[in-house]
Parts: C-alpha cells; structure tokens; sequence
C-alpha cells in the first residue's frame, strides 16, 4: 500500500501536518514489475513499486495493508451489544491488546526489503514501467474484493474532523441545501469543531450568503474553509467525509476531483437519477448524526486508470526505406532496442465509463482493441465504450451492453453502431489490461473522453490504456447495506421489466 506523506502548503493547515494522512487507497505487495514491451513503458514520476509504506490513520487502509504477509499492527473487533453487524475501531497507540484483536499488516518503515534494494537506488529520470502484470493485477483485485466482503458487515467508525461539500453546479435550490448542511455542522450544538470546506465560488453566491452566515456566527469564520480543484487533488488527506448534494452527475464530480485518495463519500440525492445517492435530503440531520457517532457502511467501487499514450514521430533518418508503421505491430509484435514508440500524455482514474468515438468527423472510427499482450479485434463503428460496473447503466446501458451489478469486479466493452452485426459486447475481469488505440492508417481521428469530461483527441497512432484502478471509490450505504438496493434502483430509476401483471385465466 502506497501512504504518502501530508503536504500541507496552507497556513491554515499546519495542525495538520504532525497527525498521520488518512488516505484511502488499494494496492499490491512490492514486487519486481518485469518490463514487457517499450511501448507500453513510461516516464514515471512516482514508480507504483518498491516503496515503503508510512503510518496512517485510516482504518481502511490497515485493512487493505493486512491482505498481504507483513508484521502486523493491531485493530479491535468487537460484537456490538445492540448490532448484530461487527464494528472495528483503530486502537490507540498506547493501549493493549482487546480479547477479538486480529492483525492488520503495517510495514515498518525502515524495514530493509532485499527485492527493493536496486529499485530504490534508481534514478527518477529511469524508465519505469507503469503497466502492471498480470500477478500484480490478480493481487491487487484480490484486495478489493475481499476488502469489500469485510466492508459489508462492519462499521467503520470515522474520526470525523474536517468535511468536505460537493454541490451541485448551478442549482439554487441544492445551494440552498448546501448552506443549510454547513449552517447545521458549524453549529455549537454538535459539540464538535467541525472544519467545514465547501467550494470556493460559493464565497460570492448570494444564495450561499457567506456574509451571513458570519453575522449569525462570527466564530465559524475560521472553520468555515474554501476548497478548489488543486486542493481536493493534491490534499485529499485533510478530508475525513466528503458530503455530495446532487445527482448522480455531482458524484461523478466528486471521483474526478479525487483522483487519487477518496475519503467515505456520503450522497444525498437531490438530482434526477439515484443509482450512486442513496439518502434522503429531508432526512440529513439524523443521517449526517449517525454517520459521524456510530459509523458507516462503505461499498468499494472499481475505478479505472486510464493512461493516453502518444505516438512518437519517428526520426527521417531512420524511417528512411523503412516500412509503414503498424499499431498491432508496434504494440504486441517484435520491437527493436532502444526504440521507444510512445510517450504518456495524462492519467485519469475515473467511476464510470471511458467513450472512444469518432468525434466531429462524418465517418465511423475504426479503432483497435488489445487485452494484455493480444490483439482482440479492429472495430469499425462509431466509437467503443469501456464501463465499470458502476457505469453499466449509463452509455453502456444505452450502447446495448449488459447491466451489471457494481459488486462484480469485471470490465465491459460495448461498441458503439458497429458496421457489423456479429460484435457483441463482451464482459472480462478486471485483471486484463486493455490498450484502445488508432492505426496509423485511418482515415480519420477519434476522440476519448473519460466519465464525459475532459474530451481528448486521439491522433493515428496514439492509444489508451485502460485497467483496474489502485484507488477504489469509497461510496457510503445506508443502514439496511446493500441488500437489494441495487435492484431496487433498476425497478425506480429505469423502469426495469415494468409491465401490467397478466391476468389469470378464468
């Protein structure tokens, strides 16, 4: 597990800087990452491997880091006197050992590690790989899935200090509702200090009405914080609990400002849809109460890692006489040494969907579709679109594919108006690692647009690739857990197989 150390650049921030980082994030045991083809090597300005890991705070991450045969820190389980569901509390470093405790894995972090030795040695300005393997995958899928089975039937009892407030963008009404929650949180009778961050354009809202909630309260003042994008980025350590207030929409918002680290994220919806906000607005005091004194359920939701990766121009000397290039070829065919085909050009982690299309362009795309180190298919169509299971009802749902539970840890592919009528979409684990790329012969550019922003083009030659994400979307439930409420929201939102009941015979 990767535990960076808090970076606290603000002022206001530096009480935070000896408490431990509460980061939660899913990763593999140190492992020697074999180097499988130059094409798929990058610059890496942070190696995913051979690095030690640091204290923390997070009650999750001693769980994820206790998957792994390491020397083990201890936490305390307990049977809850009036729950029949277990609740877990990080023990404080100077008390003992309780009658349930079990071992969750910290390595220390001055413990010599031999197959790290050369690694760590290594220059940063080094070639490092940041395709994993197949093992490194399986290990870190692993994780995840039996984190989450642990998750289902425990409490995790957050230490709630700092909170974080997603708002829906230009919706009075939800502003409204924003001022309302932190009004509610910054009160004297939570018995709490609460900090409270809510995003920084709401200082000028006349809806939010900073100015008044200072004349009511002078006091909040210094609790009552701004964030923007760079903060909840580089700084997702200070959060203890994100609040979201919106749709669906505003959720994903959320997964794409933490695109690392995600703390609990708690949805109440006030939006359209209701596939990712699970709590009624109406109800948000004994809601909010209950999460922060007795805990919360947490869902893990596979995200993707998506790298956009550039074809490098070759040299006129040495493409002289030589023969056209070859995507397939260049990808999973014979490469000479010393070449490098591509270069990286942005990584995304995102919840929902990655589309590859064809743009503006009045023709279809043709694009082709590697898994590992196999060419699956050339897909001429309008574009391809790649899900998680928590994306399956979105454009995956609307394209043609298959409706997915999000417990199911599997990636789907789904084209888009294919020109053939023999490609069906298809569902594979999500330990394969899929490359989206344009051949070099194509008539036209595609583009790429992750979880519906950030639209991209893709110029012949470049590709994506796509896989398991090491940072999992940490999505609060209600009390009742999961349960059927996946299905229930197939049945409310969609509709799904709604019909007038037959009638008997007579």
């Amino acid at each position: 597990m990767d535990r960076r150390p808090a970076r606290d650049s603000g002022a206001e921030h530096k009480e935070k800087e000896n408490e431990s980082p509460k980061q939660f994030e899913v990763s593999f045991l140190t492992r020697t990452c074999s180097h499988r083809r130059k094409a798929s090597l990058v610059m890496a300005d942070e190696p995913r491997i051979d690095q030690t890991d640091e204290a923390t705070a997070c009650f999750v991450h001693s769980l994820i880091a206790g998957e792994g045969p390491m020397p083990g820190k201890l936490a305390n389980f307990r049977i809850s006197k009036d729950k029949s569901k277990l609740e877990a509390d990080i023990l404080d470093k100077s008390a003992g050992a309780g009658a349930h405790d079990v071992a969750i894995a910290e390595e220390d972090e001055d413990e010599e590690e031999p197959d790290g030795q050369a690694s760590r040695g290594k220059s940063q300005s080094e070639v490092e790989s940041r395709q994993l393997t197949k093992k490194q995958l399986s290990d870190m899928a692993w994780n995840v899935r039996n984190l989450s089975k642990k998750l289902d039937s425990i409490r995790l009892k957050l230490n709630v200090k700092s909170i974080f407030l997603v708002t829906k963008a230009g919706d009075e009404s939800v502003v409204d509702a924003t001022r309302q929650v932190a009004r509610w949180l910054l009160s004297k009778d939570r018995g709490t200090e609460y900090a409270v961050y809510i995003e920084n354009k709401l200082r000028v809202d006349p809806e939010f009405d900073y100015s008044g909630l200072l004349q009511e309260d002078p006091s909040v003042e210094p609790r009552l914080r701004f964030w923007d994008t760079k903060l909840a980025t580089e700084q997702a350590h200070l959060f203890d609990l994100v609040i979201a207030l919106g749709g669906d929409g505003t959720v994903l918002y959320t997964s794409w400002l933490f695109q690392h680290i995600v703390p609990p994220v708690l949805s109440f919806s006030l939006g359209s849809l209701g596939f990712l906000t699970k709590f009624d607005f109406n109800d948000y005091q004994n809601i909010l109460a209950s999460a922060i004194q007795d805990g919360v359920l947490v869902s893990l939701r596979l995200r993707f890692e998506c790298t956009i990766m550039r074809s490098n121009p070759r040299d006129k000397e040495t493409s002289a006489g030589k023969k056209a290039r070859d995507l397939v070829d260049e990808l999973i065919g014979d490469e000479s040494e010393g070449t490098l085909s591509h270069r990286p050009d942005g990584v995304v982690h995102i919840l929902n969907d990655i589309v590859v299309d064809r743009g503006p362009n009045p023709t279809m795309s043709s694009i082709e579709l590697f898994g590992g180190d196999e060419h699956f298919t050339t897909l001429q169509a309008d574009g391809v679109c790649i899900s998680t299971p928590t994306g399956s009802t979105a454009y995956n749902m609307a394209a043609g594919g298959s409706l997915t539970h999000p417990d199911n840890p599997v990636i789907l592919i789904t084209a888009i108006c294919a020109h053939t009528l023999s490609f069906r979409p298809i569902i594979l684990p999500d330990t394969v690692v899929l490359r989206v790329g344009v051949p070099y012969d194509t008539r036209t550019s595609s583009w790429a647009s992750f979880d519906g922003r950030q639209r991209v083009e893709l110029l012949p030659g470049d590709y994506v690739t796509v896989s398991a994400s090491r940072y999992p979307f940490a999505n609060v439930l209600p009390q009742r857990g999961k349960g059927d409420d996946w299905m229930r929201s197939l049945s409310k939102t969609l509709n799904w197989n709604s019909r007038q009941r037959q009638k008997a015979m007579s």
